[in-house]
């Protein structure tokens, strides 16, 4: 898809921001709002297969169901034809920010008092993640889907979970597990490998290096 390709007399392509397999996001331009939104993309091409799409769907229905403040809003969703080619869209609030991994290699330290007020603000948006009806787990964390903005003299600013694309939602809890049913796959997750993931996450603020 071309830059300043209009889709949908509404949103102008301003710039390629990620390409993987047959899905692509893209920085564009709202027509109607004049505002700046993030537009992902899935196109049934040569390497598409149908577990695409339904992980595709399952993040747009996900995103639709969320109010957040530290999770990027979900706009709209349609398809429509690209190059001849069947293609599928989410469109999102844009978020002017660099992510928690560039922050950390252009070499920004965190200080106590900063790495507490970033757990704080993570486990706010896990805590509201995983007391939605069935609960959600987003299966994805990592420095690169979490986003800062807004720093203010020790304040880190704010903090934003992005990349909803692996999300899955729970089945079933017991006794220490979080677990889910997929067509494919079951999944068994401790409650301890969720806790670790928090705290490799924070380690790596401490520590300033991803």
């Amino acid at each position: 898809m071309e830059v300043e390709t209009i889709l949908i007399n509404r949103y102008e392509i301003y710039q390629q921001l990620s390409k993987k397999a047959v899905r692509q996001t893209f920085l564009a331009k709202d027509l109607h709002t004049q505002q700046l939104v993030i537009i992902k993309t899935l196109q049934l091409g040569q390497e598409f297969q149908w577990d695409d799409l339904k992980l595709f769907e399952r993040e747009a229905r996900t995103l639709q169901n969320l109010s957040h403040a530290g999770i990027p809003k979900y706009l709209d969703y349609f398809e429509a034809e690209i190059d001849n080619i069947k293609s599928f869209f989410i469109i999102q609030t844009y978020i002017d920010a660099p992510s928690l991994e560039t922050v950390i290699r252009n070499g920004r330290k965190f200080s106590e008092v900063e790495v507490i007020e970033l757990a704080e603000s993570f486990l706010n948006i896990l805590t509201y993640l995983h007391e939605q009806i069935p609960p959600i787990i987003h299966r994805d964390i990592k420095p690169s889907n979490i986003l800062l903005t807004n720093r203010s003299g020790n304040s880190i600013g704010n903090l934003y979970l992005v990349d909803f694309g692996s999300v899955q939602t729970v089945a079933s809890k017991d006794s220490g597990t979080i677990q889910w049913v997929d067509r494919h796959q079951y999944w068994i997750i401790p409650k301890p490998m969720i806790l670790r993931t928090f705290q490799t996450l924070v380690s790596r603020c401490i520590c300033h290096k991803l």
